[in-house]
């Protein structure tokens, strides 16, 4: 069912758990997302990235993916996912995303609130608004960069969110809510995630609206079930959820080949990979 991103999550935290926000490349992991969360009987967000939302076919997908989510039985959320491009914004928008995470986090201070404010301009205020304050290392879309070792990819601190900027950075936005940077970051990490809850902690007593967490592919349950008690109501998963369908379809193409090329039955396991990791995520953020 449709509904506001913002209202998910709030009443996810009023629960004492956080909503998970799966990035949906195509139509068969998006459905088995939403699945997944029809048999938790919580709601979800549905993310789609900027580089598909700027072709056709990506907002062909996002036509789709709002179809899915006023079908589905319980709450689903249509996100553009880490938007600099305010036309990308808006030709999503028009498209069926309900909300845009407008993405300045790679400039100078001042211009990212420029940013988000333009989009909310642009955007009107029926669109909700996630802004990013402090710097995430790697790249959403890809696990690592081509030619670097798997071992190698990611760093335990990319440019920590500043506390002392959250409340002026919100209050001049109006942002609906604020991604934070606290060692965690996108793609894989090198060695064992380092988060700083303190840093955290600190953000969330500075403002009122809903943290999010990007990046949590690799971040240990134990460590994930923490998010929602500072304030963090949105948590971001890519990598694992997509580098865990492609292993799964390449362990079981060559028998799916053998088998006259049975592509429905490949589809299926793709549909499993994805239900299973997307089940695994909803359960450990509702604890």
């Amino acid at each position: 069912m449709r509904t506001r991103l913002d209202c998910l999550v709030t009443s996810a935290l009023r629960q004492g758990s956080a909503v998970p926000a799966f990035t949906c490349y195509d139509f068969t992991t998006a459905l088995a997302v939403v699945g997944a969360a029809e048999e938790s009987g919580r709601g979800v967000i549905l993310l789609v990235a900027p580089k598909t939302a700027a072709t056709p076919n990506g907002l062909r997908l996002i036509s789709a993916l709002r179809g899915l989510a006023d079908a589905a039985s319980v709450p689903v959320s249509v996100q553009l996912d880490h938007a600099s491009d305010t036309r990308v914004m808006s030709d999503a928008v028009a498209a069926g995303a309900d909300a845009v995470l407008a993405d300045g986090s790679s400039l100078p201070y001042e211009d990212n609130i420029a940013l988000v404010c333009a989009a909310r301009e642009l955007l009107g205020p029926d669109v909700v608004l996630e802004a990013e304050l402090g710097g995430l290392a790697g790249d959403e879309d890809r696990a690592f960069s081509a030619g670097q070792p798997a071992d190698e990819a990611g760093v335990s601190v990319a440019g920590l969110t500043d506390s002392a900027q959250v409340e002026d950075f919100v209050a001049r936005t109006g942002a609906q809510l604020l991604a934070v940077a606290v060692g965690n970051v996108h793609g894989r990490y090198k060695g064992e995630p380092q988060l700083r809850w303190d840093v955290l902690q600190d953000i969330a007593v500075r403002t009122h609206i809903p943290l999010v967490l990007h990046g949590a592919s690799g971040i240990p349950a134990e460590e994930l079930v923490k998010a929602a008690s500072m304030n963090v109501g949105k948590v971001n998963f890519n990598t694992e959820l997509r580098t865990g369908v492609l292993t799964t379809l390449q362990e079981q193409l060559p028998a799916h080949r053998a088998d006259g090329e049975n592509l429905q039955a490949l589809l299926g396991h793709w549909n499993a990979s994805a239900a299973d990791f997307a089940a695994g995520t909803l359960a450990t953020l509702s604890r």
